[in-house]
């Protein structure tokens, strides 16, 4: 008997307005063998909840619309991974005690006919949403369980030494692809989350394994007795990244290059031997467009770097702390730049992301090839414009400023607080002053703040007294917002991060404060009377406008 008239009724009941879309939609997916259901809810055509209670009514089985999780903890060591995540059923303990199996498609025979081949105790059955029974599922197996199910059979958890123990279930290939799959899967789910880092730590008695988030580090559910396969999966990733995976003693970096369900991803590698184990942590480097829009700056600030990056020479730096995505802005700027009549090399340590028609160097300080030789010979390359990774000593410097003497736009960035900070850092590093005055354009200090979530975010009500200790301006205070959570954002509050700037600009009243050795004070003085906005101050605008909060500008950006 055909599911789609019976779908479409239910469809229709749940609110569902036309008829003809949904039909179509089903026959579709009738036609690809399908799932019928997943693909009305991809569509967008149905409501997940009200479909869910008018399916359950309509086969006659209870609905649960928010499965207690702490309840099912216990039963997801016993009932089997493999069958719970391949069908998606999510094992919850009934009122009488005994096993319900929730599932959104109770018209699915594969996955009853699985649950009898695989369970041997009597169960029941419920209709739940899609949306909480993949929930439950994340947070009760864990990342990568269904083919972690597989692989522990035959190992023992508590084992000692370097956990190698021989798998009697699997053959040495079988087990090598399984452990692949796993691996994979944990990056998946990191893409899928919009994660920038993965990092695996041992600790004494588990492995933990922990995404970064919009800039937040959040532990992900991992299977029981991961612990077994430290060794397996540390070893498969040195694999991929072509490192020596008998040296445990000393720290490893290098490089995978993926493609997951064709997405290429590049991710960098990095291991650290600790007490428990080696540490790996793995950088996530998707392939972006660095477009400037990405960069979420207003008219103003935007309007301000566009005329920046017109200048023929000169240097500009974008000074912040590690991870305030000042690679991420330069790459931006690169992009802009990249055009057929114009010459663009770069020495990158290491080279994060390529851009197509840039010539870009990685350092190799083993073989001698240091930012100071590499710059030395883009020099001598004729090119336009050059972007140095980092100026982290004064020989680097003084060829990039030699190079913006000699008609060339550079680009670099420095660790500084702030944007004035950046004069002083390169004083100390030995550089003169009045070379700063005559080759510096402007010093850019960024932060990144997460965004709020466009789907749950709502007015703030803040009092008056804590707006004024902050410093907020208070004629903009109707348009702050705070952050509340939802599925959509892993009930964070926040979706995606955005750039704060300060951008200092050498005028000809602030080069000669630096040719006369004014101090840190003066020059931030001379700074804001030329129209400099601090980053507090930009941030406390993209709070005005409801993009952010103030805990976040508080939390990134100092007084």
């Amino acid at each position: 008997m055909s599911l789609i008239p019976l779908l479409t009724r239910v469809s229709l009941n749940s609110g569902c307005a036309d008829a003809l879309r949904c039909e179509a939609v089903l026959a579709e997916a009738a036609a690809k063998h399908s799932s019928l259901i997943d693909a009305l809810f991809d569509a967008g055509i149905v409501e997940e909840e009200s479909f869910a209670a008018q399916l359950a009514e309509e086969s006659r089985l209870p609905f649960i619309k928010d499965p207690v999780a702490d309840e099912s903890s216990t039963l997801h060591r016993k009932f089997p991974a493999r069958v719970a995540l391949r069908h998606r059923l999510l094992p919850v303990v009934a009122d009488d005690g005994a096993l319900t199996l929730l599932t959104y498609d109770p018209f699915d025979l594969e996955a009853r006919q699985a649950v009898g081949r695989e369970w041997a105790h009597p169960v029941s059955w419920a209709v739940g949403t899609r949306y909480r029974i993949l929930e439950g599922l994340r947070q009760g197996y864990g990342v990568g369980a269904e083919q972690f199910d597989e692989l522990i059979e035959g190992r023992d958890p508590n084992a000692d030494d370097d956990f190698e123990q021989e798998v009697t279930q699997l053959d040495e290939e079988e087990e090598e692809a399984s452990v692949m799959n796993f691996v994979n899967q944990i990056f998946r789910e990191a893409l899928r989350e919009r994660a920038t880092d993965i990092h695996i730590e041992p600790l004494e008695k588990n492995l933990r394994i922990r995404y970064r988030i919009d800039g937040a580090l959040q532990e992900v559910t991992v299977p029981p007795d991961i612990r077994a396969l430290q060794a397996s999966l540390v070893s498969r990733l040195k694999i991929m990244a072509q490192l020596d995976i008998a040296e445990r003693r000393l720290p490893q970096d290098g490089r995978i290059n993926l493609e997951l369900d064709g997405n290429p991803v590049d991710v960098r590698v990095a291991t650290i031997p600790s007490v428990n184990g080696e540490s790996v942590s793995l950088r996530l480097l998707t392939r972006q467009n660095f477009d400037m829009g990405m960069l979420g700056l207003d008219a103003e600030t935007r309007a301000t770097i566009e005329g920046l990056l017109k200048q023929p020479n000169g240097i500009i730096l974008v000074t912040g702390p590690t991870g305030s995505g000042k690679s991420t802005t330069l790459y931006t700027f690169l992009k802009q730049l990249n055009t057929k009549d114009t010459r663009i090399v770069t020495v990158e340590d290491p080279v994060e992301n390529r851009l197509d028609g840039v010539v870009q160097i990685a350092m190799k300080p083993e073989i001698g090839l240091t930012f100071a030789t590499g710059l030395r010979a883009i020099l001598r390359g004729d090119p336009n414009i050059i972007m140095v990774g980092e100026m982290r000593d004064l020989e680097t410097t003084e060829i990039a400023v030699r190079g913006a003497l000699t008609g060339h736009l550079v680009f670099s960035t420095l660790h500084t607080n702030d944007a004035v900070s950046g004069i002083t850092r390169l004083l100390d590093m030995g550089v003169e002053p009045f070379l700063i005055a005559s080759s510096v354009r402007a010093f850019l200090a960024q932060r990144l703040v997460r965004k709020l979530c466009p789907e749950c975010k709502r007015p703030a009500d803040l009092e008056d007294s804590y707006l004024r200790e902050v410093g907020f301006p208070m004629e903009q205070k109707e348009g702050i917002y705070e952050a509340v959570g939802c599925r959509s954002c892993r009930g964070t509050g926040y979706r995606g991060r955005m750039a704060i700037l300060e951008i200092c600009k050498i005028s000809p009243a602030l080069s000669e404060l630096i040719t006369s050795h004014a101090s840190y004070a003066t020059l931030k003085k001379e700074a804001l009377a030329g129209g400099m906005t601090t980053l507090r101050d930009y941030g406390w605008s993209k709070v005005a406008t409801g993009e952010t909060t103030i805990e976040e500008v508080l939390s990134n950006v100092d007084h």
